[in-house]
């Protein structure tokens, strides 16, 4: 499979119905294509809950089913994020995975989507490989401004494309689109955190997530906050391994969900406060679902870690003081 190629795909059907999706599609002078999902700044898009799980897909290469379903009312009494997916793997680490600093200027956003596996240049593509050749690249970009021309030849640059080839999708956190496609990635951050624990992610065939979608926040800092605590607090996410030895399993499993770290207990804005704004101080291990339950194939054990906090959303959601 080649990822960009999925991506495109699916990006290509939000072009076809960006009237429809309240998006706009802006043509950059180098020639990329800049699909507006929310930013608001000029082209004017609202887009909306179908443009975000569109969004969400995009980011996925469309190897995912991204949809909303009704939250557990134990944890969240709103809507949720759900994900599936038959190649986490390629999907989520390959593919959504935030791992690409791009920066111009001021200009400053964390690139994900399967141009990461164009580019190749992230430690983590020597474990999972993926890497391949692309003739048109796709990327979403968590930001609130458009992506200077600099940034755009950045991309082409180091995906060996021409910037024509080049599709990104761009929305800010504090918007109904890039709300949605922040709470789809429970099943990312929880294969991330394990193979910051060194498991082999080769073990795991399918996956399933679901994440509180928080109500869209007044600022990109407290959506950043609201969104880390959907996860953090409320996310679940089930993985269907190949095999293994349930001892190391359980050892592992024990390390994944967020209640591993020491910094878990308080709303993440308040975290991020804590550490003087420098995210790169909190404490690694926090970012991982709630809820992880890891389901041997081989053996038919299930083993499952974690909790969700009610409590904790309430307050991070401003439903709750504290």
């Amino acid at each position: 499979m080649n990822l960009n190629q999925q991506a495109a795909a699916v990006a290509d059907q939000i072009v076809a119905q960006a009237e429809r999706l309240r998006v706009r599609v802006l043509a950059d002078p180098t020639g990329a294509t800049i699909i507006d999902l929310g930013s608001h700044l000029g082209s004017g898009a609202l887009g909306g809950v179908e443009a975000g799980l569109l969004m969400a897909g995009t980011c996925l290469s469309g190897l995912a089913q991204v949809s909303l379903a009704a939250a557990d009312p134990a944890v969240w009494q709103g809507p949720a994020v759900c994900v599936a997916t038959d190649h986490p793997v390629a999907a989520c680490m390959a593919s959504q995975y935030a791992g690409w600093q791009l920066s111009e200027g001021k200009f400053f956003a964390m690139g994900s989507g399967p141009m990461r596996a164009a580019a190749g240049r992230e430690a983590i593509f020597d474990r999972i490989g993926h890497r391949e050749q692309a003739q048109r690249v796709v990327g979403v970009l968590e930001t609130r401004s458009l992506p200077p021309e600099g940034v755009i030849r950045q991309i082409a640059e180091a995906c060996r494309v021409p910037t024509q080839q080049v599709t990104l999708l761009v929305a800010p956190t504090a918007s109904l689109a890039g709300t949605i496609q922040i709470a789809a990635r429970s099943v990312e951050t929880a294969l991330h955190k394990l193979a910051e624990l060194d498991f082999d992610l080769g073990q795991i065939i399918s996956a399933w997530g679901i994440a509180p979608l928080p109500p869209v926040a007044g600022s990109d800092l407290a959506a950043i906050g609201r969104t880390n605590d959907a996860v953090l607090y409320g996310a679940e996410v089930t993985l269907w391994l190949a095999g293994g030895d349930d001892a190391e399993l359980a050892r592992v499993g024990e390390q994944v969900p967020s209640c591993a770290s020491r910094d878990y207990g308080e709303p993440f804005e308040q975290i991020f406060e804590r550490y003087g704004r420098k995210f790169y101080d909190i404490d690694p291990h926090l970012f991982s679902p709630a809820v992880v339950t890891l389901n041997n194939l081989q053996t038919g054990r299930v083993h499952r870690f974690g909790r969700t906090r009610a409590d904790v959303l309430a307050r991070s959601f401003g439903l709750a003081a504290g």
